[in-house]
């Protein structure tokens, strides 16, 4: 375990893996901090902690190839966030990080139409047999016929999911006549559903069994933060369409995590006849580097259609992410404020626009009892007001974000002196993992 890492003010240096949109740069350039893009990113974990250790850089930009590991995190003290440029955070060690005191953010939001549109897209390519009829055409054979060829209304589409993306898919399969069947175990996503006229369902198999159509749109974890491993069954995939009224395609889509089934499963259901034809876009393995060797778990299976994780692969989507990722930056840079954080997604820890503040101390420690006790007091001991604060817990992870704004500075004894304390209080040699002290602009 590293040292307690401590930074005064903005920061100052980032590295850029794996290509985000360039306007990222100008975005962090404005907040004054340099940036380092790597075109190429280190092909292994050895070069990319040499990268961060030369380089001592505050913040990793990334999206989802390159691995972020302990020896990666503890390469540089001065690293205090990983900021990825992409929903998935599959790449990144998250224990690793939290035991570091550095953060981890992504953004939920920004490749929410682009995913939407790929989904809706294979839904009506297979539905129609497209890609049959240009396989045919190819081969210089005429074969036009209506068999196994059908529109999407009437039909019933199941979306597992119905978080920003899964919304956005059954809102358009809506707009298009489609009946709207879920499953989400969300009590706040089961009231927008029903909300909304769409039919929940009680199980994944449930709702599988009833469509003609399902689109997989779930995190790594779930909201408690429990892995969506395996969640979707060998027989959740075989009950494909059993209880569906109508006659009808029978499709499935995978753009949300390559690991919520076995690829054997599916497979083995393409096989059987239950599901007649699929599209898939993320993988249980994915390349890290361009040009890595990689075996396609479904290569050979004519029924099943792939493509290399181009769900937010669109012109329109990459600035986005880049403008998104930007003003998490600026609001973690300036005021301390974390958004999007994957330890405990929807809920930003910040505190605004506090009369008479000077100063922000943020700080990432142990959630043990004590620790926030200890923080507390060293402020109140160094004569200085705490004039206001935020807080919260990541149990998964054993620590805890702390916001404060302050009416003074806390010179380094005084910050020396809140580590101790806070070790004294617990017992625990690492309660306190990282801390920033923001002067405030205009105070």
């Amino acid at each position: 375990m590293a040292e307690t890492r401590f930074w005064r003010g903005g920061f100052t240096k980032a590295l850029v893996l794996e290509n985000p949109h360039s306007t990222l740069d100008k975005y962090l350039q404005e907040q004054g901090i340099e940036v380092e893009r790597l075109n190429e990113p280190p092909t292994t974990e050895a070069e990319l902690v040499d990268v961060l250790r030369s380089g001592g850089h505050n913040l990793i930009y990334k999206r989802s190839r390159v691995e972020i590991t302990e020896a990666v995190v503890q390469a540089t003290p001065n690293l205090h966030a990983v900021m990825l440029c992409c929903i998935g955070d599959d790449s990144v060690d998250k224990q690793a990080c939290a035991r570091n005191g550095v953060l981890v953010t992504n953004d939920p939001i920004s490749n929410g139409r682009s995913v939407a549109e790929l989904v809706l897209g294979e839904m009506i390519c297979l539905g129609r047999r497209i890609f049959d009829a240009n396989d045919e055409t190819r081969e210089h054979r005429w074969l036009k016929n209506n068999k196994g060829r059908y529109e999407l209304r009437g039909k019933t589409l199941g979306v597992v999911g119905l978080g920003n993306i899964g919304k956005q898919v059954a809102q358009l399969c809506d707009a298009l006549g489609m009946n709207i069947a879920f499953y989400d175990n969300r009590e706040v996503a089961q009231e927008v559903g029903e909300t909304l006229g769409w039919t929940l369902a009680g199980s994944i198999g449930e709702v599988m069994a009833k469509s003609h159509v399902v689109s997989l749109h779930l995190s790594a974890d779930d909201w408690r933060g429990k892995s969506n491993t395996g969640i979707v069954s060998r027989d959740d995939l075989m009950g494909f369409g059993s209880t569906t009224e109508k006659s009808g395609p029978r499709i499935f889509i995978n753009a949300a995590r390559g690991n919520i089934f076995e690829p054997e499963h599916l497979v083995d259901a393409v096989k059987a006849g239950a599901i007649e034809f699929a599209c898939v876009d993320v993988f249980p393995e994915e390349p890290h580097h361009r040009g890595e060797d990689w075996t396609n778990p479904y290569a050979g299976v004519p029924g099943i259609i792939t493509t290399p994780h181009i769900g937010a692969a669109t012109q329109e989507a990459q600035p986005r992410i880049a403008r998104h990722v930007a003003g998490t930056t600026r609001q973690l840079n300036h005021r301390g404020r974390a958004r999007n954080c994957v330890y405990s997604p929807k809920y930003p820890v910040g505190v605004q626009g506090v009369e008479g503040a000077t100063h922000i101390l943020t700080v990432v420690h142990s959630d043990l009892r004590g620790t926030k006790h200890a923080i507390d007091e060293a402020i109140y001991e160094a004569g200085v007001s705490n004039l206001g604060s935020a807080h919260r817990d990541f149990p998964k992870y054993g620590v805890a974000y702390d916001v404060s704004a302050l009416s003074d500075d806390l010179d380094d004894d005084q910050i020396a002196d809140l580590i101790r304390r806070a070790q004294d209080y617990t017992g625990d040699a690492t309660a306190i993992r990282s801390l920033r002290l923001i002067t405030l602009e205009n105070a």
